[in-house]
């Protein structure tokens, strides 16, 4: 897909800042698989404003879910509730009519990705800091809910993996009765990636595009296998021992949802994930990827 946006598109965006909105350039930002997503610098009346524009063209994710665009917009309207900065949406075009696919147009956040920090220990902190505030959000009236990407009942053993028995037990934890607990107001995507900081502090969380109903130990164990695959075990423990710490009594631990979260990732080999090369890390290998997420769920099959 193009990164310039079509003459229709253009006079959308600019009809939806302001009437007298001229768009003056578009950046590609970096990290988006399944849509693009555009920073767009407009000048009104010699004021100049910056907005984001995603546009969602993959045909499986919108065949599984075609009201994307709908789903993020009211996501973003939910999250005005919490005590750390989300986009605000702007506009949307559920179907495409007006944009050629489907579109949501959203204010820009302040602040950066961080993958590399200077203190590692304070920026887990800040994750988990703002997980627990997400999750202190009451999901009421918002009309998503939690589904598992994969079909539990059916799982592989991973082909790749020097632990085929152990994977054995983790797909039965996976396929087994399913907790229950109190629905909260869940990211479902919450990772580093989707996290922006200005100094040491977090300033915004984005990328709301799934957003649900359901429980924050996915939230919590997408994260963590996202940073056992990043930096290792000692991270992701780091992660769920701070996120604890600020949840308190409203969580309590259960490795199910690590499990669920594990085998909800893996589609075929592991390998490193592009938005993260994109953002600027390096050293990472698909059989580092490999040894990583081995290492991770051996120490899940320890906790079960």
């Amino acid at each position: 897909m193009s990164n310039q946006l079509s003459d229709q598109v253009q006079r959308w965006v600019e009809q939806s800042i302001h009437p007298q909105a001229k768009i003056k350039s578009t950046q590609r930002l970096k990290g988006g698989m399944s849509s693009v997503i555009q920073l767009v610098k407009l000048d009104i009346a010699g004021h100049e404003r910056e907005v984001v524009l995603r546009q969602v063209h993959n045909e499986e994710w919108l065949a599984e879910e075609p009201d994307l665009a709908a789903h993020e917009a009211e996501s973003l309207q939910h999250t005005q509730k919490i005590r750390i900065p989300t986009p605000e949406i702007i506009n949307f075009d559920i179907k495409g009519e007006e944009c050629g696919i489907p579109t949501v147009l959203m204010s820009k956040l302040e602040g950066s990705v961080v993958l590399q920090p200077t203190n590692h220990e304070k920026w887990i902190e800040g994750l988990a800091r703002t997980l627990a505030v997400i999750h202190e959000v009451e999901p009421a009236g918002f009309p998503w809910s939690y589904y598992t990407y994969k079909n539990v009942d059916s799982l592989d053993i991973p082909n790749w993996s020097a632990y085929p028995g152990k994977w054995r037990i983790i797909n039965e934890i996976a396929s087994g009765p399913r907790p229950t607990v109190k629905d909260r107001f869940i990211h479902r995507d919450y990772h580093a990636a989707n996290v922006l900081w200005s100094g040491d502090s977090v300033s915004g969380v984005v990328d709301w595009v799934n957003a649900c109903r359901g429980p924050a130990g996915i939230d919590v164990g997408h994260c963590r296998v996202d940073l056992a695959q990043l930096y290792g075990l000692e991270a992701a423990d780091a992660f769920l021992s701070a996120y604890q710490k600020f949840a308190g009594v409203n969580f309590q631990y259960d490795p199910y949802w690590d499990v669920i979260s594990l085998v909800d990732i893996l589609f075929g080999q592991p390998q490193v994930y592009t938005g993260w090369t994109d953002l600027g890390m390096t050293g990472l290998t698909n059989q580092l990827m490999e040894m990583r997420l081995d290492a991770y769920m051996n120490s899940l099959v320890e906790k079960i």
